[in-house]
């Protein structure tokens, strides 16, 4: 720049730039002096950074020229400067790695570190038909120094069920086209190609097929060894109660005893069976005489049963014929259902027994010395219905079903008695 000083005085000037090209802009030198009628030069020095800070293209610049002895005469030389344009992009896959049954997503991150907007774009090569990539259609602008993700889906054809994951490498290129043409007049397109991986991981991994094996490993051992252990176990309970509710039948005393203080009969001596008599349990009472004034006796026989809905309790009864005497000596009981609960017996308030129904399906008991219900008591049959069971027609019953038979000599009560 060209400096003269027309006036009749020796001045110095000062030189400040001004306009957007001022902070990478200097005069040098950065003062003047020159006698009257004389010119000098400075050298106006642009330095523009290589930063999006500094678009590119026309700027204004404005050097203020300014006389030291008379400051009014300040003038101001102005001209246009030329920015040229350079491109600079950096593009990144994120995350570069993804584990996924199928499909993953992914994005393009692109810093435009150059000073003029360009136009990304997203593009895989056909690397792989089993492969697909989903990218946005259209380009995305960028302006200098900003930032901008594109969005990538990548799904795989087939979906890996057991075995090892897949790894499946990923190569797709990140286009940037510049709004004006590079330094130089190069090439104003940067293609960068991203690499990444896609770990496609089996639906059913090794760990849960040695589990389900395990699973059924112990199923099986279940339904072929524990299980039938238990059931054994549970019907040797059964059985084993069973006999216990027997033999505590055979020792309850007769009725004809007197009660003790606690209301019960006390207990007698002297209990035998008769092992020779069917395949149930029988108990005689040797401390009752046979000979007590009954007469008129003769063999006599009665079939009590009793119906009783799932889940409730039936009775049935027998009551002895008033002046008479029932001697028993035969009791047969009858679950041909197999029906489950309990059935308990008793003479008069006397229980001869308690049994299971599923323990039997036909049970019998047999006395020597008989057992004497006077006239006004009862036989009566209880039944705890806790399941019907299923007879030879094959279709579960709606109710249980039991029936009783109660025999043995029905005699005359002797005159004052």
């Amino acid at each position: 720049m060209t400096v003269r000083n027309d006036s009749d005085i020796v001045e110095a000037y000062e030189f400040e730039v001004v306009g957007e090209c001022a902070p990478w802009t200097a005069v040098e030198p950065a003062r003047l002096s020159l006698y009257p009628g004389t010119s000098g030069q400075v050298l106006v020095r642009l330095s523009p950074p290589r930063s999006p800070a500094v678009r590119a293209g026309e700027l204004p610049l404005g050097v203020r020229v300014l006389p030291a002895e008379r400051p009014e005469s300040v003038v101001v030389s102005e001209t246009t400067v030329v920015v040229a344009a350079f491109a600079e992009q950096r593009a990144e896959l994120v995350p570069e790695r993804r584990r996924a049954w199928r499909g993953a997503r992914y994005h393009v991150e692109l810093h435009n570190a150059g000073n003029t907007p360009v136009a990304v774009a997203l593009s895989a090569p056909e690397a792989d038909d089993r492969l697909t990539y989903a990218v946005a259609q259209r380009p995305v602008a960028v302006e200098p120094g900003d930032r901008a993700e594109l969005e990538l889906r990548v799904r795989v054809g087939e979906i890996l069920w057991f075995g090892k994951p897949e790894h499946w490498p990923l190569r797709l290129d990140a286009t940037a086209v510049a709004d004006r043409g590079v330094e130089g007049g190069g090439d104003a397109t940067t293609r960068h190609e991203l690499e990444g991986e896609l770990i496609q991981l089996p639906v059913l991994p090794r760990w849960l097929l040695a589990l389900l094996a395990l699973l059924l490993a112990l199923l099986l051992a279940w339904l072929l060894l524990v299980r039938p252990a238990v059931r054994s176990a549970a019907e040797q309970a059964v059985d084993d109660r069973a006999e216990e509710i027997a033999q505590a039948v055979q020792q309850d005393p007769a009725p004809e005893q007197p009660q003790g203080q606690d209301g019960r009969p006390p207990q007698q001596g002297g209990q035998r069976t008769d092992p020779g008599q069917g395949q149930g349990q029988g108990q005689g009472q040797e401390g009752q005489p046979q000979g007590n004034g009954i007469g008129g006796g003769q063999q006599s026989s009665s079939t009590i049963e009793v119906r009783t809905d799932g889940g409730g309790q039936g009775t049935g009864t027998y009551v002895v014929p008033e002046n008479k005497v029932f001697r028993v000596t035969d009791l047969v009981l009858g679950n041909h259902q197999g029906d489950e609960g309990v059935l308990t017996i008793a003479f008069g308030d006397r229980t001869i027994t308690w049994i299971a129904l599923e323990t039997f399906r036909n049970q019998d008991y047999h006395w020597v010395t008989p057992i004497d219900i006077p006239e006004g008591a009862a036989v009566t049959a209880t039944v705890d219905c806790t399941k019907p069971g299923t007879p030879a027609t094959g279709q579960q019953a709606p109710n249980c079903f039991q029936v009783v038979n109660v025999s043995g000599e029905l005699g005359d009560l002797p005159d004052g008695n």
